[in-house]
């Protein structure tokens, strides 16, 4: 499986606001951070909003935070939020087909199993760890070189 930039870039947010917990951070000084499009950005702030993992407030003040601790946000969770889909086969896909889609090995094929079992233990990986267990000093340095300030 290959993980879209979209959750690549919620997860990168989601790190940076893990690596400052005592403030704020703007959309801006993220995408910049990371060398993304702030427009693009702003649209992935609003579905991790709509997830629950950041809170947003608007102002002079305002920004973006995490709305739970890191070690509450599982990368799991975060992927199954902000992957248009997780199955690997389209006989994984739950809702019904029209009959020219529907493989027409099924039900005798055994690869859906096979793609089930994958996809489990791809999530369950994922689920096994939490952003406070990715977080790093090395991301740190890497966010915020010696002499910047933020």
């Amino acid at each position: 499986m290959r993980l879209t930039l979209h959750t690549d870039y919620a997860l990168r947010t989601l790190i940076y606001l893990a690596s400052v917990p005592d403030r704020f951070a703007s959309a801006r000084e993220i995408a910049r951070a990371h060398g993304i499009s702030e427009n693009h950005l702003v649209k992935i702030v609003h579905k991790l909003g709509q997830c629950g993992f950041v809170e947003t407030t608007r102002g002079r003040n305002g920004g973006i935070r995490l709305a739970r601790s890191p070690a509450d946000i599982r990368i799991g969770e975060v992927v199954r939020q902000t992957e248009p889909t997780t199955v690997l086969g389209p006989c994984q896909a739950e809702e019904a087909k029209p009959p020219a889609q529907a493989c027409c090995l099924l039900p005798d094929c055994g690869l859906r199993g096979v793609f089930t079992e994958a996809n489990d233990a791809f999530f369950g990986v994922l689920d096994r760890y939490t952003l406070a267990d990715v977080m790093k000093k090395s991301i740190m340095r890497t966010l915020f070189p010696p002499g910047v300030t933020v």
